[in-house]
């Protein structure tokens, strides 16, 4: 289900190097998952694993988890998502990270980090605003829903549906094809354009979410989301926290 793992972590890496380092040879690039699946998301054991360390050290590694799958963002051209099949979480945050998105109508896509008891990451909290708008991201994010292709071209996170994962990677390569047939200084320079007003303030996000999703790491909500997600049950969420400092003084 291409999760994202230490393994695909550095392959993605060095594929997205290649294009850079081999940029006049690419017109526009379309990122699919192989098999049935975008990309499952984050990978169970990893997280595990964070929750066994220190919150100053969680909040710089996701910051760094993050770039390096939003370094796609650094590619100068033109990059289309071809959503051929579930796209949840941090799968679906690199999906958003993409100029375009098309999506099979059978995709199941969403972002059900506090499902798991985790403050969204990855630009989540950016991306889907900026593309989708605030009500959207207040829906999506908070409650965890998963949605179709077809409500996600409703809801404005993907531009176009296609019947099912091969027909929404060939549209996506019909897409990316049209693109890298226009004059290649006028397609770099308005990607860069078009990036830029959408990134600012995105930088800050990551950091806010990284710093976030630190807190969540080590408490009970985390542990019961992720055991529920394995058991395949619905978690049983109790941590409610009073914010009121209650301790006696002794002035």
């Amino acid at each position: 289900m291409n999760a994202m793992t230490g393994e695909l972590v550095e392959d993605f890496g060095k594929i997205i190097n290649k294009i850079k380092k081999e940029a006049s040879e690419y017109g526009a690039v379309v990122i699919t998952g192989s098999g049935k699946a975008f990309s499952a998301g984050g990978d169970m054991a990893w997280l595990k694993d964070r929750s066994q360390d220190t919150p100053s050290r969680n909040s710089q590694i996701m910051h760094d988890f993050y770039n390096r799958f939003l370094c796609v963002r650094s590619l100068p051209m033109p990059v289309v998502a071809a959503i051929n099949g579930p796209a949840i979480g941090a799968g679906m945050c690199l999906a958003m990270a993409c100029d375009v998105r098309v999506a099979a109508r059978t995709a199941k896509i969403g972002f059900p980090f506090v499902s798991l008891g985790l403050h969204p990451g990855m630009g989540a909290t950016h991306m889907i605003a900026s593309v989708a708008g605030y009500e959207v991201a207040y829906r999506l994010l908070l409650t965890g829903d998963l949605v179709s292709g077809d409500e996600a071209k409703e809801l404005r996170l993907v531009s176009q549906v296609a019947a099912d994962g091969p027909a929404a990677q060939a549209e996506a390569m019909a897409i990316a094809e049209r693109m890298a047939a226009q004059a290649p200084v006028a397609v770099r320079s308005l990607v860069r354009s078009l990036r830029m007003k959408q990134d600012q303030g995105l930088e800050a996000a990551l950091w806010r979410e990284a710093d976030a999703q630190a807190h969540c790491y080590n408490t009970p909500d985390m542990r019961e989301g992720l055991k529920a997600s394995a058991e395949r049950k619905a978690p049983r969420f109790e941590m409610y926290e009073s914010y009121l400092d209650n301790r006696k003084s002794n002035l």
